[in-house]
């Protein structure tokens, strides 16, 4: 089931077998952007754990936290870094957060892959957020 602005609903779950269920039932191109993404997170931090919260694709370090998330919206898919603001160069997006910073994927954007990876790469050292 899509929630409003194309967004799969998947239960709360941890694991790579329920992040694999939400990015199976992301519509259209946005299932590939999925694939990518998780693809590019497991290979830039290969003992990363998953999980899925508030219908969500969560990635994080065992003993940090939460350190990056997407969800669907109509016209994109929205990465959150939730330590953004102290990455390097910082990702585009900002929010009312002062940490958290997004990264905004349209379907017909050019994906810079080594910038998103250095992020993960970054992200993945940092405090991340322990929301369960």
């Amino acid at each position: 089931m899509l929630l409003s602005g194309g967004n799969p609903q998947i239960p709360k779950g941890d694991g790579d077998a329920v992040v694999q269920d939400y990015i199976s039932a992301m519509p259209g191109w946005k299932s590939d952007v999925g694939r990518r993404l998780d693809s590019t997170i497991e290979s830039a931090v290969p003992d990363v754990q998953k999980g899925v919260r508030w219908n969500s694709a969560f990635y994080g370090m065992e003993d940090t936290g939460w350190f990056l998330s997407y969800r669907c919206y109509t016209q994109y898919v929205k990465v959150a870094f939730y330590n953004g603001g102290s990455l390097d160069p910082p990702p585009p997006g900002e929010s009312k957060h002062e940490d958290v910073r997004y990264l905004d994927i349209h379907e017909d954007d050019e994906f810079d892959a080594a910038q998103f990876e250095d992020w993960i790469k970054q992200a993945s050292q940092l405090p991340g957020w322990d929301g369960s």
